[in-house]
């Protein structure tokens, strides 16, 4: 019966190349290409991973898009895209749908170079209401465009963003029709939190109401009673006669923005009626939907959180396969249980994250201490503004976000911690190459736009250890300092106890090399692919000395004069852009005080973007994998070239 069911399944989704497809089907063959979606979504990323439960959450409202709106005429412009594979589905790339996030395959997210149906890149959330309100004003000032239609869909946890209230509070200031979806499932990755959130729960209004409303409307300016001018005057005066009834004031109306809802989001059939009768409406309105995240899957309903990436799956059962980390913690788990530790020998230890205390690890003080631990939602830059309100009242914050994420916090990292020296510790997760989230997920940038601001302390652990004690230096340390590592299972070292402090701005040497040969400076994890290179390089006769900095501010300039005084040649080597990082530190430092020395450095590309694959093939491709150092190294090492190595 269910594999009967499957070939039905198949069968309606073969006929759907294209939206134009779909929406010459009669409205009630629409369940059905629902579930048809659904079961190629479990099917194939039970075999390759990708973020299941928002995708699976969003399937009827992706179907009813499609089939109401005349896209890509019409655009759809996705907030962060972690529910855009009913999307990718049904807008020409089914037949490539098994490459999801693979190298050289579908992009996990909605990218405009892959698709015309992709209208914005949407890799970071609450970005959607200002990129669609620009699209929708640019179209009423653009001759024959005047009746495109734009909808921006944003999640419950996306529109508590700072930028989702920037476009919602901008969103009457100029002539537009943008229609704004809100998804409210309940959830983010972990659940929601907030003042919003529970308002959103709470939230109540008559559908039926809003159409009395808009038929009254369009009767009066019929008969020359209100103008369209005055649609605003109408709008403010019906929900404050709403208001008074409900004892209760609607946010988005008390913005001048027409709200309906809330409706059942797994209802495709009546999400196509609303939808219809509000397209083509004026003015700016939000229809809000209620959606469960993994609907139609039992074990993502569920338990969502775990379900938002669960890995490889069996799809009969949902038993998850676990992967294999060689026996080692990750390092955002080296990171939770040492912040544990911390927090219970230091009472002025605190912790912050935004929307990701799973994602994290922080959770794990979170479970014991949750009343020093604090979730701020998708709000970076709140998060590094509140730390440094901490930091100013005694307290010492520890701050977890993603190196992508802590991007959008850049000024408040300037204005409010930096300037006034204040000890605020960023544990930046998931820096460097990050591997099938691809482009708007790589933590590239930190070293970078970090190292140029005063005072600030940068450093990155090669190992456990070295990141636990970085951890319990911050706290001697009175000033912001930074601590970045990558996703993934950390190298894996002896059993550990206690913390020992690290001189701030010193490095230290892993292996001697030969005089007047070449010497590895790296920094971070990138050390682990350096040492392997050195094993290869003596393997075959080329002794090479190989630095852990562990430091780029402040630099460890002793070390870098006894490199200068023993070899000829130096290669650096860093999971970060190969610009403004170490390898632009050394370089620069070298020029001054040793020119004689020439620098390879080895990075990411400064001048490309560095797309979905492995981690291992992104950083073969990008030239900084263990191969790639060894063959530096034997270019610089040869006579003949090192006077010309660059």
């Amino acid at each position: 019966m269910a594999e009967s069911q499957q070939n039905i399944n198949s069968d309606i989704l073969s006929g759907i190349r294209l939206p134009k497809d779909l929406r010459a089907l009669p409205v009630e063959e629409l369940p059905k290409v629902c579930a048809a979606l659904r079961s190629r979504i479990v099917s194939t990323l039970s075999r390759n991973p990708g973020h299941f439960a928002s995708s699976m959450g969003v399937v009827e409202l992706t179907v009813a898009l499609h089939y109401v709106f005349d896209t890509p005429e019409d655009r759809l412009v996705w907030d962060v895209g972690h529910q855009a594979y009913a999307h990718k589905l049904l807008t020409g790339r089914a037949d490539r749908f098994d490459t999801l996030r693979r190298e050289g395959g579908l992009s996990g997210f909605p990218n405009p170079a892959e698709s015309e149906y992709d209208t914005f890149i949407a890799g970071h959330a609450s970005n959607s209401i200002s990129a669609a309100l620009g699209m929708a004003v640019a179209d009423l000032l653009t001759p024959g465009n005047e009746k495109r239609r734009t909808v921006a869909i944003i999640g419950d946890a996306s529109i508590s963003g700072g930028l989702a209230f920037e476009g919602l509070n901008n969103a009457t200031q100029h002539d537009n029709n943008l229609l704004i979806v809100l998804n409210d499932n309940d959830m983010s990755i972990d659940p929601n939190v907030g003042a919003l959130h529970r308002y959103l729960s709470k939230l109540t209004t008559s559908a039926g109401y809003n159409r009395m409303r808009f038929r009254a409307y369009n009767f009066l300016k019929r008969h020359n009673v209100i103008s369209e001018k005055g649609r605003g005057l109408l709008i403010r005066f019906t929900n404050s006669v709403k208001s008074l009834i409900s004892k209760r004031q609607n946010i988005f109306e008390g913005l001048n923005i027409r709200y309906f809802g809330p409706i059942d989001g797994h209802d495709v059939v009546s999400l196509v009626k609303t939808l219809t009768e509000i397209r083509d409406m004026q003015g700016p309105r939000l229809l809000h939907i209620c959606t469960r995240k993994g609907n139609g899957y039992a074990p993502a309903e569920q338990n969502p959180s775990v379900w938002h990436a669960p890995g490889k799956f069996v799809a009969e059962t949902g038993e998850r396969i676990k992967s294999d980390s060689g026996g080692h913690q990750k390092w955002q788990d080296v990171f939770g249980d040492a912040l544990v530790e911390l927090a219970e020998k230091h009472e002025e230890v605190v912790g912050i994250t935004a929307a990701m205390p799973s994602g994290t690890s922080i959770c794990k003080m979170m479970n014991v201490m949750p009343e020093r631990v604090f979730d701020v939602g998708i709000s970076e830059g709140h998060a590094v503004t509140f730390a440094g309100g901490l930091a100013a009242a005694g307290k010492h914050p520890f701050v977890a976000i993603y190196s992508s994420f802590l991007q959008r916090a850049y000024d408040n990292i300037i204005h409010d911690v930096a300037i006034q020296g204040l000890p605020v510790t960023f544990c930046i997760d998931r820096a460097g190459v990050v591997g099938d989230d691809g482009v708007t997920h790589h933590g590239l940038f930190d070293l970078a736009y970090l190292s140029v601001i005063p005072g600030m302390k940068i450093a990155a652990p090669m190992d456990e250890e070295t990141l636990r004690n970085l951890m319990y230096t911050s706290l001697s340390v009175n000033s912001p300092m930074a601590i970045r590592y990558p996703r993934g299972a950390a190298p894996g070292i002896p059993p550990y106890a206690g913390f020992r402090t690290i001189e701030v701005g010193k490095g230290r040497l892993l292996n001697e090399g030969e005089q007047g040969g070449v010497a590895i400076l790296s920094i971070g994890d990138a050390g682990n692919d350096a040492r392997k290179a050195v094993s290869q390089l003596e393997a075959d006769g080329i002794p090479t000395a190989h630095y852990d900095m562990i430091w780029l501010s402040p630099l460890d300039e002793d070390l870098l004069r006894e490199v200068a005084g023993k070899y000829s040649s130096v290669v650096t080597v860093e999971d970060a852009s190969v610009h403004g990082g170490l390898g632009s530190a050394v370089t620069e430092w070298m020029s001054r005080n040793a020119p004689n020395v020439s620098v390879k450095k080895l990075g990411a590309p400064a001048d490309a973007w560095v797309a979905h694959a492995s981690v291992q093939r992104q950083k073969e491709k990008c030239g900084y994998d263990a191969a790639a150092i060894a063959e530096a190294v034997k270019d610089c090492f040869k006579a003949e070239v090192v006077k010309d190595c660059k």
